[in-house]
């Protein structure tokens, strides 16, 4: 069995600054903000939901076939997902534009600023979905406007069910889309706050939601998550790191044992409960496709 994993594949850059940001950012000056950060460690990693969703998947032993967008300057990631042996078959590089960067600086406080360019992945819309027998399963994650809207309708027309995992992509759209989304999909996963958000814009409560889809799952970072199915809430416990070095990706890595649970058939909270434990081996390593999976039950 194969899983679709629509969403981006980004290059990260990776910046610290060793001081504060609120040392040098002056409140009443903000109307003519003009500052310039000092950054002596940077480091380039590959990333984007459909790349890190997709080593998740890989390295627990799953089958991913990532369906996003490169730029002209993406044949290192090509070569990337060819050596993990992840299928490029639905990659598509882009003419005259650049592969999708997310400029990302921290301070000493792990307070961050980030700069997002989409560059390829507006163009994400162009492959289309259709059925196909080895496809059994899917997920819509952060992608370009147009894409998350097609792809949702081209998932539910070939009647394979998905994921809507809106993540850092949902404000783009208004509570009618967003109750669409959830009309289409099988499941639903967000996070405490983007929960909150579609919560409000929908006028739909976690128990509402979770009462037109199969589940819905609110991650809590450090805190587990919750599973609700039919209006009813169950807590998943968290898994201890064995350090917090950094977090990009955690979340990318939570969905990734998500879909290989639901491969083999899990029950919704099974899935979670190895989505924490992934999150926790990813969260003790910088960067969000560097951990291993090695040793772990599954």
């Amino acid at each position: 069995m194969a899983s679709l994993i629509c969403g981006s594949l980004a290059f990260d850059s990776i910046m610290s600054f060793e001081g504060r940001f609120a040392e040098q950012i002056l409140p009443d000056q903000l109307h003519i903000l003009n500052v310039s950060f000092l950054v002596p460690a940077l480091r380039r990693d590959f990333g984007g939901c459909a790349g890190n969703i997709a080593y998740s998947l890989k390295a627990l032993g799953g089958t991913p076939l990532p369906m996003a967008t490169l730029g002209t300057d993406g044949a290192d990631y090509l070569q990337r997902l060819n050596t993990l042996g992840i299928s490029t078959e639905f990659v598509r590089q882009v003419d005259d534009t650049y592969t999708a960067q997310a400029m990302i600086m921290t301070d000493r406080d792990n307070n961050q600023i980030t700069a997002f360019h989409p560059g390829a992945m507006m163009q994400a819309h162009i492959t289309r979905i259709a059925a196909r027998d080895d496809i059994k399963l899917g997920i819509i994650s952060p992608d370009g406007r147009d894409a998350m809207l097609q792809h949702a309708e081209q998932f539910n027309a070939a009647g394979i069910p998905f994921v809507f995992d809106p993540g850092q992509g949902l404000p783009m759209f208004d509570g009618a889309e967003l109750a669409r989304f959830i009309e289409q999909s099988t499941w639903v996963t967000v996070n405490d706050y983007e929960g909150k958000m579609l919560s409000e814009r929908t006028g739909l409560s976690h128990a509402d939601i979770s009462r037109r889809v199969q589940g819905l799952v609110v991650t809590l970072g450090a805190h587990g998550c919750e599973v609700w199915i039919d209006g009813e809430k169950t807590l998943v416990p968290p898994v201890k790191a064995s350090a917090v070095v950094d977090p990009t990706g955690c979340g990318d890595a939570w969905r990734g044992a998500l879909l290989f649970g639901l491969e083999k058939g899990w029950s919704l909270a099974q899935c979670a409960a190895l989505g924490n434990q992934v999150g926790a081996l990813k969260i003790a390593q910088r960067g969000p496709q560097n951990y291993s999976v090695a040793g772990l039950t599954v």
